[in-house]
């Protein structure tokens, strides 16, 4: 998603990142950056001779699913797009490609100072195997800060009803990048060999940057949370955000189609643009056809409506396997930042969320960006055990068992357009969905 410069915007951010001045530069050597592009098409391999003489220029190609993404100026979109005739739905129009896409709609929020360091050893090594290990004395023992957010969401029911937590089910963080170095992660990242990153054109998805400063950060607590609700994940980072939080949609769509490829069974986009794609959406189908999971997050702008793709998953032909997401405060309460509709289909905690940060720190974010990933972590605790119901059914009773927040004139101005019921509730979701 494209923004403007906004100075005043800057200084405030400024001001509310003030003492979170650490930087973190990966020791791996930074490639050059893919080749981006202001449009881009996603076209048939059976065309891609004839359009790259036209002057188009190569981004990605994907002989498993027999598409390649070409990047267009503005003159040869219009012109692709004027004689392009649609044959079984595999040619898509040319649309905007550079920077359309952001965390969250609108980079999430760090709000403190990141902490010095982050607890002792790596999430997995926390649960030692078992769901009390992480519940030590009734507080959640790797980010005892989240207890009462995870108390909210009776996530401690949850991984008791799901012992397994998650264990095997690989999500894909499509976002800025992680830390693949950072002491929480310890033993829950996928083969390096499967790590991508779209940005600079490698396989090392590290984040760059200044720790409160753009999006650096942004993927490394959205993995974190997606952890800390299901702590024995294989997580696969996929990155195709910059350092300021912003993203082509041409790497979306290929990171969508790359999770899918190495096996993943969730991924969490939480990231949006205020302008639909359907070469991402095309990606997202393609996802869904192969039974996956994508969960993304509503934006943070406050309005009536959400952010692409999350703004399209409620589409009755194809939800079953998609899930947007809002946010909600402890206690209850729409979040002020967080978009809404009436397709919004269920919000989650997103405010002053604890997590991984950069360095073996943590750091509190507040988001949809934030919110999203709690979803993502409570569908890879089902499918880490034997269910009572079909896959396909998950999302569903995901919606139905939320908890209502529109009781007591609670969110009476939202009524409806915070998802069916509203918040999730895992216990009661993992109660309908696993077998006994």
């Amino acid at each position: 998603m494209k923004f403007a410069f906004n100075p005043a915007l800057l200084l405030l951010t400024t001001l509310m990142l003030a003492g979170c001045s650490s930087s973190f530069t990966p020791t791996a050597e930074v490639a050059n950056s893919a080749p981006s592009s202001s449009f881009t098409a996603e076209i048939p391999l059976s065309d891609l001779a004839s359009v790259l003489a036209s002057g188009a220029v190569l981004l990605n190609e994907n002989a498993e699913i027999g598409v390649a993404r070409v990047g267009l100026t503005e003159a040869q979109a219009l012109a692709y797009n004027s004689r392009l005739r649609v044959q079984s739905g595999k040619t898509l129009k040319a649309e905007k490609n550079a920077g359309q896409f952001a965390g969250g709609g609108l980079t999430a929020t760090m709000s403190g100072t990141a902490r010095a360091i982050w607890a002792g050893g790596g999430l997995a090594a926390w649960t030692g195997g078992t769901a009390r290990a992480i519940w030590a004395g009734g507080t959640y023992s790797p980010v005892p800060e989240n207890t009462t957010t995870f108390q909210q969401i009776k996530l401690l029911t949850a991984q008791q009803l799901a012992p397994l937590l998650g264990v095997g089910v690989k999500v894909a963080i499509i976002d800025t990048g992680m830390d693949v170095w950072h002491p929480a992660f310890t033993g829950m990242l996928a083969p390096a060999n499967e790590w991508k990153d779209y940005v600079d054109g490698d396989s090392l998805p590290q984040e760059v940057g200044t720790l409160g400063v753009g999006g650096f950060g942004h993927g490394t607590a959205v993995a974190s949370l997606v952890a800390q609700v299901a702590p024995r994940i294989i997580l696969l980072p996929i990155r195709v955000l910059g350092p300021d939080g912003s993203g082509d949609t041409v790497n979306v769509a290929a990171g969508l189609d790359y999770a899918v490829s190495k096996g993943a069974k969730v991924i969490n986009l939480s990231l949006g643009s205020t302008e639909r794609s359907d070469i991402v959406q095309s990606a997202i189908k393609r996802a869904n056809d192969k039974g996956v999971f994508v969960v993304a997050s509503a934006g943070n702008q406050n309005l009536p409506q959400l952010t692409y793709p999350a703004a399209d998953m409620n589409s009755k032909s194809t939800d079953t396997f998609m899930v947007s997401v809002g946010s909600v405060s402890s206690s209850d309460r729409k979040s002020s930042f967080s978009n809404y509709s009436k397709v919004l289909e269920i919000c989650a905690p997103g405010e002053n969320m604890y997590s991984a940060a950069p360095g073996g720190m943590k750091v509190a974010w507040s988001g949809t960006s934030m919110a999203a990933p709690l979803v993502s972590g409570g569908l890879a605790l089902a499918l880490g055990q034997q269910l009572l119901v079909a896959p396909k059914e998950l999302a569903s009773t995901l919606l139905s068992t939320g908890a209502d927040v529109y009781n007591d004139d609670l969110n009476e101005a939202y009524k409806n357009m915070l998802g069916q019921k509203g918040r999730i509730d895992l216990e009661q979701f993992l109660g309908k969905s696993l077998s006994k």
